[in-house]
């Protein structure tokens, strides 16, 4: 199998948690046409992603995409199987190269030992009976016959690994090579299959369509989806207060459907990792980190939403029967505990941006900036087109693994988040005392 070796580029990284969301929310807003018809943009951004298994055969509801089905997972237990043979193959390896290690060892060993034991029998032999010579002369016979004994233990030991691991070793190899072979001839199958029907996708749609009746009816499930929708974006409006903080919840809005679509990366990075690792052996290096920081982000984000729509868990059990105006006290007098948590959020989110730019990384005039060695006005006057474009220049702290990772956006995504949690929490306490003015 050809091995898939791809990191993601940093700033692709970043650019897609900013781009694709957008994208997500201009497709969403699109009104539903009335005849539900195939789309051929679609399937060729099924064939890309899900080729393999013969999705886009599915999707126009043609079952020659049942014949992909086998021939992928005969990819998935040749690899299994290749990685067995691997196993046995490294094992046996290391059992060899530890058994002829013993070998050279050893026999140096007892060569010196059986030329030393003539010379110490003789001293044996000429020591006086019963003085400390003698005593001395046995323990060294003893230790060398004991050297000679333990050595050629060891040398039969290792004769013996060697004689059942360079075969297994020489099967594994060739268990190996067949299912690898196995597993390669069966990508470029598929791999060709999928090339033909990329040229016979229009074809595929087209029919698809023109099998659809002229006036096909929504199913019950497409209008379920429907009338969901349209109660969201209803419920989502009515959460908008009227005045000035209004702006303030359509932001919270925006930042929670926003964050949202990031859950759909997820799937996609997560299904190249899949595939890359079972399908190419070839594991990332970035995909379990990249979606770690991102949930992490999308966590702080969401906050002013969650709170904006009363999306937080707390104890309703007092708090529900009671009137707008009481519950507007409580919250006025409870929003005390909000702001200490919000502020603390903030500041420390700040703090923690500002150090990981203050990293001595190579940007020397960020890392002055932040550590408060210059000022601002020094900073921005001392820029140049080096600071862009050397490739040896960090922005600031960086991730440990090898995907290297700059660590400080996503630090100042946490002041973002804790920013628009206060910003949401003026909102809601101006609606509070609102409400108690007005006594309703």
């Amino acid at each position: 199998m050809p091995n898939l070796d791809f990191s993601l580029p940093h700033w692709a990284y970043w650019v897609g948690l900013i781009i694709f969301p957008m994208i997500a929310m201009m497709l969403a807003r699109r009104p539903r046409p009335e005849r539900r018809e195939y789309s051929l943009s679609l399937g060729y951004f099924i064939l890309v992603c899900g080729g393999m298994l013969g999705l886009h055969r599915f999707y126009v509801k043609s079952l020659v995409g049942l014949l992909f089905v086998p021939v992928f997972l005969a990819i998935l237990f040749a690899n299994a199987e290749g990685q067995d043979a691997r196993s046995i193959v490294s094992n046996a390896n290391n059992t060899v190269r530890m058994a002829e290690r013993i070998l050279d060892r050893e026999t140096g060993r007892i060569k010196a030992a059986e030329a030393d034991l003539p010379a110490l029998r003789q001293a044996l032999a000429n020591a006086e009976v019963g003085s400390f010579a003698v005593r001395r002369a046995e323990r060294d016979i003893e230790r060398a016959e004991k050297r000679l004994n333990d050595g050629r233990a060891q040398i039969a030991a290792a004769e013996s690994d060697l004689a059942q691991s360079r075969p297994a070793a020489a099967s594994a190899r060739a268990d190996l090579a067949y299912w690898s072979n196995v597993a390669k001839y069966a990508f470029w199958l598929l791999l060709a299959a999928m090339a033909v029907d990329a040229l016979l996708l229009p074809g595929l749609v087209k029919r698809a369509n023109a099998a659809l009746p002229a006036h096909e009816q929504m199913s019950e499930a497409e209008l379920a989806l429907k009338r969901l929708e349209e109660s969201e974006r209803k419920e989502d409006s009515e959460w908008v207060s009227p005045g000035w903080t209004g702006w303030i919840d359509r932001t919270s809005l925006f930042a929670g459907e926003f964050v949202s679509y990031w859950a759909v990366i997820a799937v996609f990075v997560y299904y190249f990792e899949v595939i890359s690792r079972y399908v190419f052996g070839s594991p990332t290096n970035w995909a379990h980190e990249s979606m770690y920081l991102m949930f992490g982000m999308q966590y702080l984000i969401a906050g002013s939403y969650a709170m904006l729509t009363e999306a937080h868990v707390r104890v309703d059990i007092f708090y529900a029967p009671m009137k707008r105006t009481n519950k507007a006290w409580v919250d006025l007098l409870t929003s005390v505990f909000f702001f200490i948590f919000a502020g603390t959020l903030l500041w420390t989110s700040y703090t923690f941006a500002v150090d990981a730019n203050a990293v001595a990384t190579g940007n020397s005039l960020v890392s002055d900036w932040a550590r408060g060695s210059i000022t601002f006005g020094e900073m921005v006057g001392g820029w140049t087109t080096g600071q862009w474009t050397d490739p040896a220049i960090r922005w600031g702290e960086i991730s440990f693994n090898e995907w290297e990772v700059p660590l400080w956006p996503m630090k100042w995504v946490m002041v973002i988040g804790g920013l628009l949690l206060v910003l949401q929490g003026i909102s809601k306490l101006a609606q509070d005392i609102r409400a108690v003015a007005r006594g309703a």
